[in-house]
């Protein structure tokens, strides 16, 4: 039996501590936040699993890594929506409905009257669309609890501690899953600030994902259930996670009321913000440093990413194989 110390139980840290122990591991794993919540950056996560959209404005690696996704999590949780992605604009948009057609694979066109099919409370507000039949989402909050309570009845050991990553003290190899609080380490580490809404709005009835481009900030809704939406999300180059900025709070406000009037009377429940780690190319990284590696990196990808990160850090582990995510500087 390996023993494993895992640091960081966000959506990595606990991927990868359920991939090993599935295999038979002892892990440790630690968190100064204790059980999944409000100071992990997954928790306000959209929870899209989604890789051909993803394609828009994602390299290829993401989509490759991420077909796989939807099943890990419905295995391990089944907690996943699997009715698919709907991508919309307005009329006067319409040049960014086709570009994204052009980047993007694995959708079928839909006209008015098969978006009001889709989804009703959009009505005849749109004129075409595209719909991803094949991609889901998962509701990141139940999705992290879900696994950390697995773990705990499969006899993973959860420690409510700071764990300093160079201590050596004790045997055993250390897993890295501590995002931008890394960056110590990770010297080419940065944040992106992400932000987003919970809204309840029992008017509204939406069945999967819907996506609003926009030329200036495209939305995206995720149905929690219940009447209630979270709302997203920004993408600004800043490592500040405190506060949602005023300007982003209107727009994520505007687009949803574009997206359905009725919006408009929806309570904000939440306001929420972190940031997320990523790399110069936004690709993830599994870095080896004799007994640590590193798993990081994952931008905004981290629920559609994390299943393929802990197959392949298990992979080392375990057998030595080196994933093809591997830094190139490992040693």
């Amino acid at each position: 039996m390996v023993d494993v110390t895992i640091i960081g139980a966000g959506v990595a840290g606990l991927c990868i501590a359920r991939e090993l122990r599935d295999r038979g591991t002892h892990v440790q794993l630690y968190d100064r936040g204790g059980a999944p919540g409000t100071h992990s950056c997954s928790w306000w996560a959209g929870g899209m699993l989604a890789p051909y959209c993803e394609a828009e404005s994602a390299e290829p690696e993401v989509v490759n890594l991420g077909e796989g996704a939807a099943q890990w999590w419905q295995d391990k949780t089944g907690l996943v929506n699997s009715q698919g992605s709907l991508v919309v604009s307005q009329d006067r948009d319409q040049g960014q409905l086709c570009q994204f057609a052009r980047r993007t694979s694995q959708f079928d066109h839909v006209d008015r009257a098969q978006i009001a099919e889709l989804e009703p409370d959009l009505g005849d507000r749109f004129s075409s669309g595209l719909f991803f039949s094949s991609e889901s989402h998962i509701c990141p909050r139940s999705a992290l609890t879900a696994l950390h309570q697995s773990l705990l009845r499969d006899g993973v050991e959860f420690i409510v501690a700071e764990r300093d990553p160079t201590d050596s003290s004790k045997a055993g190899l250390t897993i890295d899953c501590r995002g931008y609080s890394a960056r110590d380490e990770l010297t080419n580490l940065r944040g992106v600030k992400g932000e987003m809404l919970m809204l309840s709005c029992p008017d509204v009835t939406l069945s999967r994902t819907v996506r609003l481009l926009h030329p200036r900030i495209p939305l995206y809704v995720v149905p929690r259930g219940n009447g209630i939406y979270m709302v997203g999300a920004t993408m600004i180059e800043s490592s500040a996670s405190d506060h949602v900025t005023a300007r982003s709070l209107l727009e994520m406000l505007s687009a949803a009321y574009a997206l359905n009037p009725a919006f408009g009377e929806a309570e904000l429940l939440e306001i929420g913000t972190d940031a997320r780690p990523a790399f110069a190319d936004n690709l993830p990284r599994i870095r080896r440093r004799g007994g640590m590696i590193y798993v990081n990196g994952l931008f905004r990808h981290g629920f559609l990413l994390s299943p393929a990160l802990a197959r392949m850090t298990a992979d080392l582990v375990m057998d030595g194989q080196i994933p093809e995510v591997m830094d190139e500087d490992h040693s």
